[in-house]
């Protein structure tokens, strides 16, 4: 475990990236309530998915503190690491497929080239440790068994591309420099404050608006789905009790295909099948992703949230937070919506 010098494990200054995403956020919150002596510098450039609602709760908390900026911008991440961290983390990234094929620039300077500001910093500073958010993304589709941290990178989308070339730097930078960074590959994550252009959040808001849901192809996509709350103990065990240099995947155990996981939905929205629109299949959409985290669990992590008792939760957060997702299910949100499945909300 990383001790401060003349500190304690838990003492800890910690630079997120990303912090007012779903993750970031979450992740944040995770740490201050896990960690208490902890203090966090959150920077983010509040793109469309950064939404400063997400921490409302940590206002006026001394052990807090926000810094509007952008990643690939190095006066902004000079003065986040002025703060001198102790542990950085960075979820500071573009991640949606399908705008990533819409788009992909935008991926590629954020995801590689901010990745590339980071890793300056730690380097000029001394930073003890970073670690890199990836995705399980990386390894492209799996018909069979599951991949582990020394398989090729297959990525098949211009976002997984990006996350693949980032995952690739830091890697360099621990072989030319010493860097003492680490990478951590989740698979796909689902929980409160998650941007409603994902399928749980978009799924369970059009039905909580009586529309129906577009699924690609025929649905038979397999994702392994892990709750945030798994999550953020998963990074956080990665962050403090990993290997520098070393690769950690931290999967769910959850495998569905997105049918079934469309018929649960609306089992729990009491909602029928006639609330399915089959929509024609997004270019180079994998089949079947699938992790084995061993090398995790050898950390003493492990899901803790049931599956059901996860997306129930997740259900009943968006019944009681409807002002927080009709907000953002407007202007930029309905011309992606338009874009990309050839209709209005």
């Amino acid at each position: 475990m990383l001790v401060k010098e003349g500190g304690k494990a838990e003492d800890m200054r910690v630079l997120v990236t990303g912090g007012c995403g779903f993750i970031g956020s979450n992740f944040i919150r995770h740490t201050l309530r896990e960690h208490p002596e902890d203090q966090v510098i959150n920077l983010d450039k509040l793109t469309y998915a950064g939404n400063p609602e997400n921490l409302a709760d940590l206002e006026g908390d001394p052990r807090y503190l926000f810094i509007h900026g952008d990643i690939c911008d190095a006066e902004a991440v000079e003065e986040a690491f002025s703060r001198d961290p102790d542990l950085v983390v960075n979820f500071a990234a573009e991640t949606h497929v399908d705008r990533s094929i819409m788009e992909p620039e935008a991926f590629l300077r954020t995801d590689i080239f901010g990745t590339f500001r980071l890793l300056e910093a730690v380097r000029s500073h001394g930073t003890p440790r970073y670690l890199q958010v990836s995705t399980d993304e990386v390894y492209g589709s799996i018909e069979e068994g599951s991949f582990d941290e020394d398989s090729p990178l297959r990525p098949s989308s211009p976002y997984s591309a990006s996350k693949a070339g980032a995952d690739l730097l830091v890697l360099s930078y621990v072989r030319t420099y010493g860097t003492p960074a680490l990478i951590i590959r989740p698979s796909n994550n689902f929980g409160p404050y998650q941007y409603p252009e994902k399928v749980i959040p978009l799924f369970i808001t059009n039905l909580l608006e009586g529309r129906k849901v577009p699924i690609y192809g025929e649905g038979t996509n397999v994702r392994d789905w892990l709750f945030v709350e798994d999550n953020c103990a998963a990074v956080d065990t990665v962050l403090r009790k990993g290997e520098p240099g070393r690769v950690y995947n931290a999967g769910g155990g959850n495998e569905i295909t997105n049918l079934e996981l469309t018929r649960r939905l609306l089992e729990l929205l009491g909602r029928d099948e006639s609330s399915i629109e089959f929509v024609p299949d997004r270019p180079g959409h994998d089949l079947r992703y699938s992790v084995d985290s061993d090398r995790l669990r050898a950390l003493g992590w492990e899901p803790r949230w049931d599956f059901l008792r996860a997306l129930e939760h997740t259900v009943r957060w968006y019944r009681e937070n409807r002002g927080w997702w009709e907000r953002i299910r407007s202007g930029e949100f309905r011309r992606y919506y338009r874009r990309q499945y050839g209709g209005g909300l």
